[in-house]
């Protein structure tokens, strides 16, 4: 059995880009499964370990570092790592499902060089800077001081997009919704990344 694809969704915090991963998951013909992060974070609102992260302590992140047990990891703000568990991608592939990963920037470049021939890795642009700050205060669920530390890390996201094999521009979310279905469908059925434009 193929062994399943590698699908990155990276973008500023407020982007789109979980609504985009979330979208794509509702569509069977695609076999996707979502990667779950590993995280030291405390959980928002409704979050539940297992399904929507991984949560565990510092000290239980920094054991699993030492393992290698990630295939990528980063530390986000002083003792708030993310990371992506082996475990977990090798479980998902084994299947011969398609994983899908809604991660930061550095994690899913970290990705595509680990697996180039298998992963396309699609870069979720907000339309400005000014429509992310809107979105992120439109959440509700941080702080203005978060808020603040987000934006002030979404330019230097923004700065790696050419990165990205394709970069889609969320203006307008149907749209990009579909842009993103049919990147991801091309790329599981043809194993093709588009050049980028």
């Amino acid at each position: 059995m193929e062994k399943g694809k590698l699908i990155v969704f990276s973008a500023p915090s407020g982007s789109g880009k979980t609504t985009i991963v979330r979208h794509l998951l509702q569509h069977p013909e695609l076999k996707l499964e979502f990667s779950i992060s590993a995280t030291s974070r405390e959980p928002r609102g409704q979050e539940a370990h297992g399904n929507d992260y991984h949560f565990m302590s510092v000290h239980d992140f920094k054991q699993h570092i030492k393992a290698e047990d990630f295939v990528e990891w980063e530390e986000v703000y002083p003792d708030m790592f993310y990371g992506t568990l082996k475990s977990e991608v090798e479980a998902i592939r084994n299947a011969g499902k398609n994983v899908i990963f809604d991660i930061d920037v550095s994690g899913g470049l970290r990705i595509k060089r680990k697996f180039p021939e298998d992963t396309i890795a699609i870069f979720v642009k907000p339309p400005s800077i000014d429509e992310l700050k809107r979105r992120l205060k439109q959440r509700s669920t941080e702080s203005e001081e978060k808020i603040a530390m987000r934006i002030a890390k979404s330019s230097a996201e923004l700065a790696t997009s050419p990165l990205f094999d394709v970069i889609v521009e969320n203006a307008d979310l149907s749209q990009a919704k579909q842009k993103a279905y049919d990147l991801v469908s091309d790329f599981i059925k043809t194993g093709h990344v588009p050049h980028k434009e």
